[in-house]
C-alpha cells in the first residue's frame, strides 16, 4: 500500500444538509486528504501549493483574440486583472468550486474562480501506475495540463468509471477523515439538461476535463449538465 506522507483539508460550504437531519446542518463540512508524496511527488507538492496561503505560482495565458467586441473587452479585462497580481499571488483553492457530479463514478473538485481563471494550468506529471481507483475515497488529479487546478474523487462502486480513472488520472491519495461528507456530495442534485448529449449531436466533444470560460458564449447546455443545483464552494483549505 502507498504510504501518506502528508496531509491536507479541504472545507466545503453549500453541501445540503443529511436527509431526515434534526440539527441545523454546520456551515461547512471537512474532508482530509492523505497524500502518496512518494508515489506521486510532483502533483502532490502542486496539490499542497493549491492549499498553501502562497498558492502555485503560474503566469496568465496569453491574451486571447476574439471576434466579437465585447467578448474581446472581456478578454482585455481578464488579461489586464491577471497581470496586476501575477508575480505576487499565486493560484489557491481560495473559493473554487465542485464544478461537476457524476453520481457514482466521480466527484471533480477545485475550478478556480476570479483572476485565477486566465492562469496557465499545471502539467501533472509521474504517479505510480500500480495506484488504482480501487476504494471509495481514492483522489487523483488528470494526467497533463487539460484538467485545470482541480481533483476527483472517486465516490466507488462503479468499475467503468474506475478503469477510466485509472486510465487517464494519476493517484495522489485518499480520504483519511469526512468519507460521509463525499458520500453527500455524491448525492447533491444536478443538472440534466437532457438524455441526449447535445455536444455530441453538433460534432462537439462528449465532454470535459475541465472547466472552461468559453462555454459561457455556447450557452448553458455546454457547461452545465451534471453541475450542482446549488453552487458548492471550497472556504477554506490547508495543511495539517
Amino acid at each position: 500500500d502507498a504510504v501518506i506522507t502528508s496531509k491536507i483539508f479541504i472545507d466545503f460550504k453549500g453541501i445540503p444538509a443529511p436527509e431526515g437531519a434534526t440539527e441545523a446542518a454546520p456551515t461547512t463540512d471537512r474532508i482530509v486528504i492523505g497524500l502518496f508524496g512518494k508515489e506521486a511527488p510532483q502533483p502532490v507538492s502542486i496539490l499542497t501549493k493549491l492549499v498553501s496561503p502562497e498558492g502555485l505560482s503560474t503566469k496568465c495565458k496569453p491574451l486571447e483574440s476574439r471576434t466579437l467586441q465585447r467578448e474581446q473587452l472581456e478578454a482585455n479585462k481578464v488579461y489586464n486583472s491577471c497581470i496586476e497580481i501575477q508575480d505576487s499571488r499565486g493560484v489557491t483553492y481560495d473559493l473554487s468550486s465542485v464544478w461537476r457530479i457524476d453520481k457514482g463514478k466521480r466527484i471533480d473538485v477545485g475550478a478556480v474562480s476570479g483572476k485565477f481563471v486566465a492562469r496557465v494550468n499545471p502539467n501533472f506529471e509521474g504517479g505510480n501506475s500500480a495506484l488504482k481507483h480501487d476504494a471509495p475515497g481514492v483522489v487523483s488529479v488528470r494526467r497533463g495540463d487539460d484538467g485545470g487546478f482541480g481533483f476527483a474523487i472517486y465516490p466507488g462502486g462503479d468499475a467503468k468509471a474506475a478503469a477510466e480513472l485509472n486510465e487517464d488520472n494519476i493517484v495522489v491519495g485518499k480520504i483519511i477523515e469526512g468519507m460521509d461528507v463525499v458520500e453527500r456530495l455524491n448525492n447533491v442534485p444536478v443538472v440534466q439538461s437532457a438524455g441526449v448529449n447535445y455536444m455530441a449531436l453538433a460534432g462537439g466533444a462528449k465532454g470535459k476535463n475541465s472547466p472552461t470560460r468559453a462555454c459561457r458564449y455556447g450557452g448553458p447546455m455546454y457547461c452545465n449538465e451534471l453541475k450542482p443545483l446549488k453552487k458548492i464552494l471550497i472556504e477554506k483549505t490547508g495543511v495539517l
